[in-house]
């Protein structure tokens, strides 16, 4: 529990005081409740008539974010996503967790903290949002800045097939 520092009861991740609480996470939380089967039978995005409506996630992307302080750390904090960066052979060489969006700013921060020189950015970076990547950069003068001498940003072929002849940059 969060700024309690009474004594474990064994067995559990909280005090006597709180107990009541860690009864109600771990049945909440066990595959045979309710909300535990239904984590491991839905599947992202699905949305079956006899199933309540997702939350739907209405934090802007780029906005900071106001959150409530958790009352405890029972399980870990829940991440929007995790970007890696991989070499062509498949091997991981970055990764970050991105709180709350996926969005072309955070993106870019990550490209930046990883290849902070000119020496060590790539030639190209596949990515499925490259089209609003490169539109951010444009928009925000990293592009003549930083990567317009080193990188180009392209589009893997399996979402290519979304993108717009239309979209002049893209």
């Amino acid at each position: 529990m969060r700024e309690c520092s009474n004594q474990k009861i064994a067995g559990t991740q909280a005090c006597e005081q709180h107990k009541r609480e860690w009864d109600k996470h771990v049945q909440n939380h066990t595959c045979q409740s309710f909300q535990g089967a239904r984590r491991i039978l839905r599947r992202p995005g699905e949305s079956l008539p006899w199933q309540p409506a997702a939350h739907v996630n209405s934090q802007p992307h780029d906005e900071p974010t106001t959150e409530a302080p958790r009352g405890n750390y029972f399980s870990p904090s829940r991440f929007y996503c995790i970007e890696t960066i991989c070499a062509p052979c498949g091997a991981v060489i970055a990764w970050a967790k991105f709180a709350k969006s996926e969005s072309p700013t955070n993106i870019l921060k990550f490209l930046e903290s990883v290849y902070p020189t000119e020496e060590s950015q790539p030639d190209y970076i596949c990515i499925d949002k490259a089209c609003q990547v490169l539109q951010t950069t444009v928009s925000n003068g990293s592009w003549d800045a930083i990567w317009k001498k080193t990188t180009r940003f392209i589009v893997d072929a399996y979402h290519y097939i979304n993108h717009r002849t239309t979209d002049y940059l893209c």
